[in-house]
């Protein structure tokens, strides 16, 4: 069991090795990039293809508010504007904002509310990426952007959303 553990280790670390410098040219934030290679390292078949999944976290493309519209997910412009209004007090509470805790407290949240967990998902992880694919979830996007530009971009998308 130890020799398997370690050879996935040295795999993750072959393949940070590789990816750190696509992290790097792509994101100038002190963001933890390990993780974010973590994130991506099953989404890409080619290192130059980093940039274009990651680029978000150093900041939001322009985006369309059509892309909160989401068939499966059951959302709107109009739903994902209340949703974010709504969360953003919450978010603004949390002071743990670990993957585990954040995810705890949405699923609280969706529970409170009955609705389903992508109501709610698809609109925070729109506001923090401005992409339809992202390489993680809302709630390991917010972990990794950290309290203060999660709701510093959660902010700007209510405000795009309401114009």
């Amino acid at each position: 069991m130890q020799r398997i553990k370690l050879c996935v280790a040295l795999r993750f670390d072959a393949f940070y090795e590789a990816a750190e410098p696509y992290l790097k040219k792509t994101i100038t934030k002190n963001l933890d990039l390990r993780r974010i290679a973590e994130m991506v390292k099953t989404r890409i078949e080619i290192f130059p293809d980093i940039a274009e999944h990651v680029d978000f976290f150093e900041a939001v493309p322009e985006y369309d508010i059509s892309m909160y519209a989401h068939k499966k997910m059951k959302t709107s412009p109009e739903s994902s504007l209340e949703v974010l209004k709504d969360i953003l007090p919450r978010l603004e509470e949390q002071e743990d904002y670990s993957n585990d805790a954040l995810y705890a407290m949405l699923c609280e949240y969706v529970k409170e509310k009955e609705y389903k967990n992508g109501y709610v998902m698809w609109p925070i992880r729109t506001a923090l990426s401005g992409k339809q694919m992202t390489p993680a979830g809302a709630t390991e996007i917010l972990e990794v952007l950290g309290k203060e530009e999660s709701l510093a971009r959660i902010d700007k998308a209510i405000e795009k959303l309401s114009k």
